[in-house]
């Protein structure tokens, strides 16, 4: 109880927060900090490369040792864990820097080209308060690349959900309905299909997943026994409910409906999990249970409402400002500052003739 308890409530704050922060991340100005808008096209893939790398990490891991394929992963998830993790801990921290705190201002450009065809790569704007976080945040990756702690693995996994939840946007709920279709589809035949998925969670020593010891009574902070939770069975209905949340917002009526509908549908589908895996002693695809609760629970509540029509034609995408250059491939940004200032001035220069065209045509 304690060990499922522990994994709910943890898969509960990077949707929550996440959701959150998706609202002022769709509004940003930083290009930094844009969302990337996953179409329906995309949505109809994911779950195909989602079965490619899955396959392929488990070839790998009964070709080659799997020692060494972790060290490798080690590495990488040590590097991109720091990165998320302060990421994600810079709005809080702020609150607790003294007021005259000397901040400095720093800008990381990479460009390509020269003259009039140089293009923007990496522009990212950063300044002292977030190399603190950053330092603070390669502690706890010194951390987990040396002792692989269930503790600092959590604080990884924490950040990167919150993270995808916060910076990965479905532009409809139709693109939502797609996605989720299909990871359950997936989820559901690589874990009673095959081996495959239960192995690679096994095996695979990486913040993933969200890890509680089910012995940390017994063995404490040492405990060895683990229940998990894979970070997709956070992210994935999680960016569902965030969409959700933007939906409530954009209808005006100073309720969250569909946001609360949707996030007590996950608490409701994640228990179920739980109870299942419990009687049948059998590990559970997670998404067989979220998915119809989380779609399920808002279209009844649309269906009662009578805003099915509202739900499915909103637009999430149209939330984004006019001056806010849109993302296709985050994070490269194609064109000059110089040359989308020119493309904007010659837009709000045009005669208003063609001002008065329909939004969809703009």
């Amino acid at each position: 109880a304690l060990a499922y308890g522990s994994l709910v409530l943890m898969a509960l704050l990077p949707i929550f927060f996440g959701a959150l922060r998706s609202v002022s991340c769709a509004k940003s100005k930083n290009s930094s900090e844009m969302p990337e808008t996953i179409t329906s096209r995309d949505a109809a893939r994911f779950p195909i490369v989602a079965s490619c790398t899955l396959l392929g990490l488990y070839l790998f891991f009964k070709i080659f040792s799997q020692e060494y394929i972790n060290l490798l992963l080690s590495m990488y998830f040590f590097v991109l864990g720091i990165l998320a993790l302060s990421h994600t801990i810079s709005p809080m921290m702020n609150r607790f820097f003294p007021a005259n705190f000397p901040n400095k201002q720093y800008q990381l450009l990479f460009t390509q080209g020269s003259g009039e065809t140089k293009e923007e790569i990496v522009n990212y704007e950063f300044d002292t308060k977030d190399l603190v976080c950053l330092a603070m945040s390669s502690v706890v990756g010194v951390w987990y690349l040396l002792r692989k702690h269930w503790i600092a693995n959590n604080l990884f996994g924490l950040a990167f959900s919150l993270n995808g939840v916060e910076l990965l946007h479905l532009n409809n709920v139709s693109t939502g309905c797609i996605l989720l279709g299909g990871l359950f589809i997936y989820d559901v035949f690589w874990v009673f299909g095959t081996n495959v998925m239960v192995t690679v969670a096994k095996s695979f020593e990486a913040p993933i997943k969200l890890v509680f010891p089910q012995d940390l009574l017994e063995k404490g902070l040492e405990a060895d026994n683990f229940a998990m939770l894979g970070l997709g069975d956070i992210v994935i209905p999680g960016i569902f409910i965030a969409l959700l949340l933007r939906f409530d917002i954009s209808l005006k009526k100073n309720t969250h409906t569909y946001f609360y509908t949707s996030f007590v549908a996950y608490i409701f589908g994640l228990g179920l999990t739980i109870f299942i895996m419990h009687i049948f002693k059998h590990a559970q695809p997670a998404l067989l249970y979220l998915v119809p609760a989380c779609i399920g629970f808002p279209l009844l509540v649309a269906l009662a409402k009578g805003e099915v029509t509202e739900m499915f034609s909103y637009e999430s995408s149209a939330e984004i400002l006019p001056h806010t250059p849109r993302l296709t491939h985050f994070p490269t940004v194609s064109g000059s500052p110089a040359s989308l200032a020119d493309s904007m001035q010659q837009k709000l220069s045009c005669p208003r003739r063609r001002r008065q065209q329909s939004p969809s045509a703009m």
